[in-house]
């Protein structure tokens, strides 16, 4: 399964970069609304970084609208891949930018049949907010599974790319289910890292190689 991190700040880009563990890059008007600076220079740079698929989201709600500013956030870098709403104009931006050879990713999704949608119209990625459902009562894996079960009984190739995560237990539900991708906060990714086992297996080491060492000086 590919790991995203899910921001727009570049400081956390690269800090998770540089392990070689990021596969791409997701932002939204949210994300990037903290941000300072020219934003096309930033999603520049965050595709400089990564060298992987770096989702940048349209503003706009309408058809012809969406089509503009997604073709203008194409022209930034080869690995921008432009990001529409679930909507009936953002499904219908989605089929006239994929046929014209864009990447798109499909995003605020909910509903396994607005997954199905989005495969026909033949989007790059479809992005299901797990963790969105499940603050209203509704397990979010659940929609993944189902998404998932659907896609592998026919020709699509839009990978699933499970977002809205709130911690590690998410992104392990995914890999066993078999989504292509898990994107992430920072903090989320930082937290895969930390086991108490580890920390007190590691103290041991270094303390059982401190008394040996000591033990061979006497």
């Amino acid at each position: 399964m590919k790991l995203f991190i899910d921001t727009g700040n570049i400081k956390e880009i690269e800090a998770l970069a540089t392990l070689g563990i990021i596969d791409g890059v997701t932002t939204n008007p949210s994300l990037m609304a903290k941000e300072s600076g020219d934003y096309r220079k930033q999603m520049k740079e965050i595709c400089r970084i990564v060298q992987g698929p770096v989702s940048a989201e349209v503003l706009a709600t309408d058809y012809e609208g969406m089509l503009r500013e997604g073709r203008d956030l194409a022209t930034i870098d080869e690995h921008i891949v432009v990001k529409v709403p679930l909507t009936r104009d953002g499904i219908r931006a989605c089929g006239t930018l994929s046929r014209e050879g864009l990447k798109v990713n499909v995003t605020l999704c909910f509903s396994a049949a607005q997954a199905l949608l989005a495969a026909k119209a033949g989007a790059s990625y479809i992005s299901p907010f797990v963790g969105r459902l499940d603050d209203v009562a509704t397990t979010g894996m659940t929609l993944v599974q189902e998404i998932v079960d659907i896609y592998r009984n026919y020709p699509f190739s839009t990978e699933v790319l499970v977002a809205s995560v709130r911690h590690p237990i998410h992104i392990v539900e995914a890999a066993k289910m078999g989504a292509d991708i898990c994107t992430c906060p920072a903090k989320v990714i930082d937290a895969c890292f930390k086991h108490p086992l580890t920390d007190i297996g590691l103290q041991n080491f270094i303390k059982d190689w401190e008394k040996a060492q000591q033990g061979a000086r006497v």
